[in-house]
């Protein structure tokens, strides 16, 4: 079993499903960061089966919506002297700008490279962004 060091002061973004710690890694350019910073993939879970975990030292100031819209079953919790303060559920917000990308070659974002990216949360439950633009649904790319 292997065990990672507590940590007493900082951020931990849990139940990333198995493989996205990567992704939100590249997305928030943590390699940019002067900071600690532990991604733990495919971490044994009860409720999930696999999960990734992401440390990081001192105070986040991170959009939580786009967490929501990368995996909308994070929990980001915030530790102090040893103990998690506070813990934060993401939830999955109506519009988003510039997270997620529309791949549809023929949408106008494809021709009009300035225009932002910007996708609307059409079905909560299947959890499906479609563009604003060309009504493509969101797929991630494999």
């Amino acid at each position: 079993m292997l065990n990672i060091g507590g940590l007493s002061e900082g951020v931990v973004i849990d139940h990333i499903k198995a493989g996205g710690a990567t992704q939100i890694y590249n997305y928030l350019q943590m390699d940019k960061w002067d900071t600690q910073i532990a991604i733990i993939k495919n971490a044994t879970s009860k409720k999930m089966g696999r999960k990734d975990i992401l440390k990081f030292e001192g105070p986040a100031n991170v959009d939580l919506d786009m967490l929501g819209v990368l995996d909308p079953n994070i929990t980001f919790n915030i530790i102090k002297n040893d103990k998690i303060v506070e813990k934060r559920h993401v939830r999955m917000p109506e519009m988003v700008e510039n997270i997620i990308k529309c791949h549809n070659p023929r949408c106008i974002t494809s021709i009009e490279q300035e225009l932002p990216h910007k996708f609307k949360l059409t079905d909560p439950e299947k959890k499906i962004y479609r563009c604003v633009y060309c009504d493509m649904k969101y797929k991630e790319k494999p």
